[in-house]
């Protein structure tokens, strides 16, 4: 199935209280094709007035869910859940159209990854952890109130139910911004909500930028917790805001994880599989295991092993089978990546597979598949975020040295560790300061904590530790 450039896909309303509504102005945001730079269609550009129109239908919806027994509460989320599997294959495809991601990913870890996760907050719903006591004193979990979820770009559908379907499942109503750049994936939920009887008011959809509607909702006196997925810069914004009011935040920022080779790893599975991390996504993930630290007495070996594999990345439309590497999201976030390119080669790194001059498709916001060597552990190229496909492969010569360099990064989200020793991965894995790690290629885990150290943010998202982020505890004492 190849793209079609004539696809239009646009929607005119927000959903406010249940309903389709017209919104406050006419002004429309344009949704680009990055694959090919057509503009796929438009959506309204909300506005300050919008938000105060949704955040007022939450605060309506939220004595009655939140005092919503879980059996019922569970149910809700049971029909959300069925209405919007049966959209998996137009989730799948405007994925593939919005964000460009090719459509196997596009399947399988944007589409059935947050069913799955929803599925989880269904059943989480439905049979709530028990009341604790602490002496004479009943502990109870109660929701925290009206939510802002201000999501991003890279994994529209999945961030989105991160967030909405854990604060739903907690018993709190939500005001949905979701990116400008993948707006178009937020209407489906929205459709399923309607088509589930969700309570009026229960789910609201905004969709705007940053500075009209993020904002909007950042400083709201009537939003009782932001939960914010995106940018170091734009969390450290959000949570100023919240701060002046005193409202909750979770933030879910950036990431620079590691990937540590040990010695006596599986080198070729290990190498692999660290990039196939590095580049899932076009790289456009914040866990993804940019840092490929290998042990000096197989660094040659992984170099060469690293630049073959990336040669099969091949860039193309995500509507071939045959694609492994679709578009970054837009013009800027590739010129972004092929700036970090030029300031490796620049500060002496060397380039073992693509760069700027590697064949890829004349239309839409191609990189190609990017692999530097000799990476120095303090340069840009393996300090900053660049979130495109690029590696960088930094020997070590030792288990402290690689800790010293895994740990040596501002942000602390994800990781790995390969050894043929499970007790030596395991006491390398508790060094690392970031929130995941994962040994010899473990599967990510859903219903597992999902979170950083460091600047990579605050709170939790998945499982029970995700719907507890948007709950708070009273004391009953008796």
């Amino acid at each position: 199935m190849t793209l079609s450039s004539d696809v239009q896909l646009s929607r005119d309303r927000i959903y406010l209280g249940g309903a389709w509504v017209p919104p406050a102005s006419d002004a429309r945001i344009a949704v680009e094709n990055p694959a090919t730079g057509d503009i796929l269609g438009h959506v309204p550009a909300g506005s300050a007035a919008d938000v105060d129109a949704a955040v007022a239908a939450a605060r309506a919806a939220f004595d009655g869910w939140a005092g919503t027994g879980a059996a019922e509460r569970g149910a809700a989320l049971t029909r959300l859940h069925a209405a919007l599997s049966a959209r998996s294959a137009e989730i799948a495809r405007t994925v593939g159209l919005e964000l460009g991601a090719p459509l196997k990913i596009a399947t399988a870890t944007h589409t059935r990854l947050p069913l799955t996760v929803l599925q989880e907050y269904a059943e989480l719903a439905a049979r709530p952890a028990p009341a604790e006591t602490v002496g004479h004193s009943l502990l109870v979990s109660e929701p925290v109130g009206v939510v802002a979820a201000i999501t991003p770009w890279n994994y529209p559908l999945h961030q989105i139910i991160a967030k909405v379907g854990a604060a739903l499942a907690a018993g709190c109503p939500v005001v949905l911004k979701p990116s400008e750049l993948t707006p178009l994936v937020a209407y489906l939920l929205a459709d399923a909500a309607q088509e589930a009887g969700l309570p009026a008011g229960l789910l609201n959809l905004v969709p705007g930028t940053g500075p009209a509607v993020g904002a909007a909702l950042a400083a709201h006196p009537d939003v009782d917790m932001v939960s914010f997925t995106g940018s170091t810069a734009t969390g450290r914004a959000i949570a100023h805001a919240a701060a002046d009011r005193i409202a909750r935040v979770s933030l879910e920022l950036g990431g620079k994880s590691a990937n540590v080779i040990l010695d006596d790893a599986d080198l070729t599975r290990a190498v692999k599989v660290g990039v196939g991390n590095a580049f899932l996504n076009s790289g456009q993930t914040c866990t993804a295991w940019t840092r490929m630290l290998v042990h000096r007495s197989r660094y040659d070996e992984a170099v060469s092993i690293a630049a073959a594999a990336a040669a099969k990345y091949h860039a193309g439309d995500p509507f071939d089978e045959s694609t492994r590497l679709g578009p970054l999201v837009s013009a800027a976030q590739l010129d972004r990546v092929r700036g970090y390119i030029e300031r490796g080669l620049a500060d002496g790194a060397r380039l073992v597979a693509g760069g700027l001059h590697a064949p890829v498709p004349d239309r839409g916001h191609f990189a190609a598949a990017t692999v530097f060597a000799d990476v120095d552990p303090d340069s840009v190229l393996a300090q900053e975020e660049i979130f495109g496909p690029v590696l960088s492969i930094i020997p070590f010569t030792d288990d402290d040295e690689a800790v010293t360099i895994a740990n040596n990064s501002r942000y602390g989200l994800a990781g790995g560790v390969w050894s043929a020793s499970p007790e030596r991965a395991l006491a390398v894995a508790r060094r690392m300061r970031t929130g995941a790690v994962d040994i010899n290629g473990a599967a990510f885990n859903p219903a597992a904590p999902f979170g950083g150290y460091k600047q990579s943010g605050i709170g939790r998202e998945l499982g029970a530790h995700g719907v507890a982020e948007f709950q708070q505890i009273k004391a009953i004492q008796r």
